[in-house]
């Protein structure tokens, strides 16, 4: 079987011909070297309006566009482009099928690298198929535009609404997820986490599909509030749990370094020295070495330690199955939050009473959708982003964040290579 044969029945292109095929040296590696050549009967086709005509004349030279390897060898189609004179557009170039505008990259290649860079980081694809990262780049940036023009947006019912560090100093990306229990992807991302990046969102999203919104889960940042407020007044607006009970980490956490440095500067015995994740962790996760030292912690009179089983006591909270009950149980754990006289607990206890609703929407959320998806799909994003090492530009993380989250959908295709 010839490598005509084979490219005939998974690359065939009406109006082309795949004429020889021959080695050829590129990059400094041996290639196969395919010559197409247009039927004789065939007419191109504009790239400006796409419409068939009259060839008008042909480049000196042949133009090269990179396939996909065979058995690792790299494979280039090499054609002469024709210009044509078109009515409408006037003299340009003609549009060839298997690559598009100005690439050397044939679209078929380009999927192919796309598929494989949800598997491996853009460098390693390029290393293993010996090409460029730029190259892997374009063909990612071209799978994204695609996905995103033909994505079906018509049964999103609910939204995590999300900030992520994009870099260090306090350098945030808005990242938005469909949370349905059917589908869970990330449906946009946003430069910065103010509101006017959130309200980006909403007019990208457009009134018919806010409408058709049934829930909306965020954290209690506070420009994010006052967006869904605004733009979603009829949505049952969640808070995520994630982000309460780390709250209530970081002020145990607050409490216990406070008091350790206090221990010390007193002269007492530094009991809470080396004690950090035995307080943050639950206890069902605790090493036998954490286990030990905060049940030697737990016998003394500390600060920490009333802060901690405040922590422990707010844990029943999310075992409530009514609102009502657990309204209850909210205001009680408050009044006790409050009389504790340990101030990041104080804050926190504020905190809870002033988003008591929103709180409490939780409960009636429950079974309705993934309350847990959304960061399950912000530890993904911290892979994607890890992988990379660090994306410098908004543009290139927003690209890689759409293609590995997005659950964009392919075109249709004779053969897939991978």
């Amino acid at each position: 079987m010839q490598l005509q044969t084979i490219l005939n029945r998974v690359e065939k292109h009406k109006s082309f011909v795949y004429r020889k095929v021959e080695w050829t040296q590129h990059a400094g590696d041996a290639a196969l070297l395919v010559h197409v050549v247009p039927r004789a009967n065939g007419r191109p086709v504009c790239s400006g309006c796409e419409r068939p005509a009259p060839a008008y004349d042909k480049s000196a030279k042949p133009r090269l566009f990179a396939f996909v390897p065979l058995w690792g060898i790299a494979v280039l189609f090499s054609y002469v482009m024709r210009r044509v004179w078109c009515p409408r557009c006037g003299v340009v170039v003609e549009k060839v099928p298997w690559a598009t505008g100005k690439q050397r990259l044939t679209t078929s290649f380009g999927w192919f690298l796309a598929r494989w860079a949800k598997r491996l980081s853009w460098q390693e694809v390029a290393q293993t198929f010996s090409t460029s990262w730029a190259t892997v780049y374009r063909a990612v940036a071209m799978a994204v535009d695609w996905g995103l023009a033909h994505r079906d947006l018509t049964n999103v019912t609910a939204i995590g609404v999300d900030e992520v560090l994009f870099h260090r100093g306090h350098k945030y990306l808005t990242v938005v997820y469909q949370i349905n229990h059917s589908c869970k992807r990330l449906l946009w991302v946003g430069q910065h986490r103010t509101a006017k990046t959130l309200l980006r969102f909403f007019r990208s999203f457009g009134p018919e599909r806010t409408a058709a919104l049934r829930f909306v889960c965020s954290d209690m940042w506070q420009p994010y509030l006052k967006v869904i407020a605004y733009k979603a007044q009829h949505v049952l607006h969640v808070l995520d749990r994630y982000h309460i009970v780390a709250k209530l980490n970081k002020a145990i956490d607050e409490v216990r370094a406070k008091e350790s440095k206090r221990l010390v500067a007193e002269g007492y015995e530094p009991v809470l020295k080396r004690s950090r994740w035995a307080w943050l962790k639950r206890p069902e996760n605790l090493t036998d070495s954490q286990d030990l030292k905060l049940r030697d912690l737990l016998r003394y009179n500390l600060q920490t330690v009333r802060a901690y089983l405040l922590k422990l006591d707010f844990e029943r909270f999310w075992a409530y199955v009514s609102p009502f009950w657990a309204a209850r149980f909210l205001d009680l754990w408050c009044t006790k939050a409050m009389r504790s006289r340990i101030e990041p607990i104080k804050a926190i206890a504020r905190t809870l009473r002033s988003h008591k609703p929103l709180i409490l929407n939780w409960f009636k959320a429950r079974g309705e959708i993934s309350l847990g998806a959304v960061e399950g799909l912000n530890n993904k994003e911290k892979v994607v982003m890890r992988k990379s090492y660090g994306f410098r530009s908004f543009k290139v993380a927003a690209i890689a964040l759409y293609h590995a989250m997005g659950g964009l959908p392919e075109p249709p295709s004779t053969h897939r290579f991978c």
